[in-house]
């Protein structure tokens, strides 16, 4: 609605008769909101160990984002270590271990079941001993009104903090592109309780449109900083809004040419 009401300003204010004239209009519009101050980067720590943290309910592609994360860390030369502190969703610890495995980085677990803050414990300080650059984070995604979950996340925060004090440098929330609405619910309870920095924007193939996004930078003012692509490693990319924007109308008039043809 904001959108139209702006849209509507423009309109009058340079005298658009032409409905085609409107797009160019309105992607301008877009690429406005969604660069916003325009920190797509990830916060690094200048002088020590980054730590990243991942939240965001089950199935989302949480796990996956990671491991393309740390090859993307290991491919500009850091030292990775990634910390399994799912330790509730049966096969978790295992998945991140693949990834593990695939991009050639330690995982530093402990049984499931386990605490996850001593995991994170555990992890800062094997990241530590082994002057690691960066340390990723998984965190359990069960449902998100559950309260003892953003409890947990409360616990883990303050583990990490005791021991990096500027940590976690990212607390990054895994959207899932193509849930549509239920994403902008996820987001708003995990951005309000856990301290969220930015979005990851997963499954964002030629299916997804992603055009929730929009309305999550507008009601949350967080930024879009990554966005997965595919599944392969290397399909992980820092967020464009340019680029999102054009896809998005390249999406739009694909499907108004498709529907033209079957009439």
């Amino acid at each position: 609605m904001d959108l139209m009401d702006d849209l509507r300003a423009e309109v009058k204010k340079r005298r658009i008769e032409d409905a085609a004239d409107l797009q160019p209009v309105l992607s301008e519009k877009l690429m406005e909101l969604l660069r916003g101050d325009n920190n797509t980067e990830l916060r690094m720590n200048p002088d020590g160990i980054t730590v990243i943290l991942f939240v965001g309910v089950n199935g989302v592609g949480k796990t996956t984002t990671i491991g393309k994360l740390a090859h993307r860390f290991k491919q500009e030369g850091k030292k990775v270590l990634l910390a399994a502190g799912d330790t509730f969703r049966a096969g978790a610890i295992e998945q991140l271990e693949v990834w593990g495995e695939r991009v050639g980085v330690e995982v530093i677990k402990q049984q499931p079941g386990s605490d996850p803050a001593a995991v994170m414990f555990d992890a800062v300080q094997a990241a530590k001993q082994r002057q690691a650059d960066v340390l990723l984070c998984d965190t359990a995604g069960r449902l998100q009104n559950k309260t003892n979950l953003m409890e947990e996340l409360n616990k883990i925060f303050r583990v990490i903090q005791r021991e990096i004090p500027s940590a976690p440098h990212e607390v990054l929330m895994v959207l899932d592109a193509t849930t549509g609405q239920n994403a902008l619910s996820q987001a708003k309870l995990f951005g309000e309780k856990s301290g969220v920095t930015g979005l990851v924007l997963t499954k964002l193939d030629g299916t997804a449109k992603g055009g929730i996004v929009v309305a999550i930078r507008q009601e949350l003012n967080l930024p879009v900083k990554l966005v997965g692509l595919g599944e392969k490693m290397g399909d992980l990319q820092t967020f464009d809004s340019e680029q999102f924007v054009h896809a998005l109308f390249a999406g739009l008039i694909k499907e108004e040419e498709g529907n033209e043809e079957s009439v």
